[in-house]
């Protein structure tokens, strides 16, 4: 489970960088393009590291989730997934009235899936990466209110069909990305 958590702290940590004052001091040494790339390449390490260290963690289970209601985690990722595609493309009323749609996604995705899975590896995953976005969305609000550019209804719209073309591809898909087949009934 190491690795999973050293997977967690880079990708956190360097997620985290403005919030603990460190990101303008970071780019004024290194320049902008160079800490990009250390910021890339950070995050894509931590981000195998999770991918690996889930897959080689052992199944420690913690609390038993209620199987039968498994079904709201997944539809709770269709709003998740609408959300992050939001987050994605140009200015929408979800972007703009929501500020932040990524970070609200990703606390369905985090909270949909801890009471989905109950086994320690998951908490630590799921609970950090909640936790993350939580903080961030917090700070963020703060530091950058609601944009004031115009919406587009048209982004809206794209931000529907590709969260639900996500949402029903990693539906269908979901066992052999992740290892846990999925059934709605």
């Amino acid at each position: 489970m190491i690795i999973l958590v050293i997977g967690l702290l880079l990708f956190v940590g360097i997620h985290l960088l403005r919030e603990f004052r460190l990101r303008d001091t970071a780019i004024g040494r290194l320049g902008n393009g160079p800490y990009r790339l250390v910021y890339s390449l950070t995050a894509l390490t931590g981000l195998g590291l999770i991918i690996w260290g889930k897959s080689i963690s052992p199944f420690v289970m913690v609390y038993q989730p209620i199987y039968e209601m498994r079904g709201i985690t997944h539809f709770a990722m269709l709003p998740a997934f609408i959300l992050v595609a939001a987050g994605n493309l140009p200015v929408s009323h979800l972007r703009r009235h929501l500020a932040h749609p990524m970070l609200l996604g990703t606390i369905v995705w985090g909270a949909s899936h801890l009471w989905a899975n109950g086994d320690l590896a998951s908490i630590i995953l799921f609970g950090t990466i909640l936790s993350w976005a939580i903080i961030k969305f917090g700070t963020l609000v703060v530091a950058k209110p609601m944009s004031d550019n115009p919406a587009s209804v048209i982004w809206d719209i794209v931000a529907v069909i590709v969260g639900f073309c996500i949402w029903a591809l990693i539906l269908i898909y979901h066992g052999q990305l992740f290892g846990i087949g999925l059934t709605l009934g």
